[in-house]
């Protein structure tokens, strides 16, 4: 079994966030952007290890999600990935345990933007997909984002929550949920 560690950005040597972003692009085929790398950056990175092989990641920063009258101090899971051989070995649930944990010690909520593949693995943990709309609070205001409603998972926490409501993510370039 790996191995889990948690740290912050500030704390990792190069060579280990440039070991975390050859998995992610490896893990993503070639669909994990510079972007999406940025998105990864400046909270806690939870670090599966197999001996000195880096085998997992997954991050978690914080974001601020608006909902039912007030801005949400969200705990947002970021670029969570287990290399191929890897996969399949509780790796994945190792890593969301440390990151739940900082969820539940530090936030409001948990909030993700789910692939396909990865929605069961979160709602097996007890993350709800939210059923209303998502919008982004961008540049121009606020904009409905109807291509994310459905992907957007959330882990209930410390405020009580609609699920059919609307949930509104702050703006950040690239993907915004």
């Amino acid at each position: 079994m790996a191995t889990v560690e948690l740290r912050h950005t500030a704390h990792l040597p190069a060579r280990t966030l440039a070991a975390a972003r050859a998995l992610l692009d490896d893990a993503f085929d070639g669909d994990f952007d510079d972007e999406d790398w940025d998105h990864a950056l400046g909270g806690l990175h939870a670090l599966a290890w197999d001996g000195r092989q880096l085998v997992g990641h997954g991050a978690v920063v914080q974001r601020r999600l608006l909902h039912g009258g007030r801005a949400l101090r969200t705990g947002y899971v970021e670029a969570v990935a287990v290399a191929p051989a890897h996969r399949r070995s509780g790796v994945a649930s190792a890593l969301m345990a440390r990151l739940e944990d900082v969820v539940r010690d530090a936030y409001d909520l948990g909030a993700l933007g789910a692939t396909d593949d990865g929605a069961a693995l979160y709602a097996h943990r007890g993350w709800q997909r939210w059923r209303g709309p998502t919008s982004v609070l961008g540049p121009a205001g606020t904009v409905r984002t109807p291509e994310d409603d459905g992907a957007v998972l959330v882990l209930p926490h410390a405020v009580p929550l609609d699920l059919d409501g609307s949930l509104t993510c702050d703006w950040r370039d690239g993907d915004v949920w």
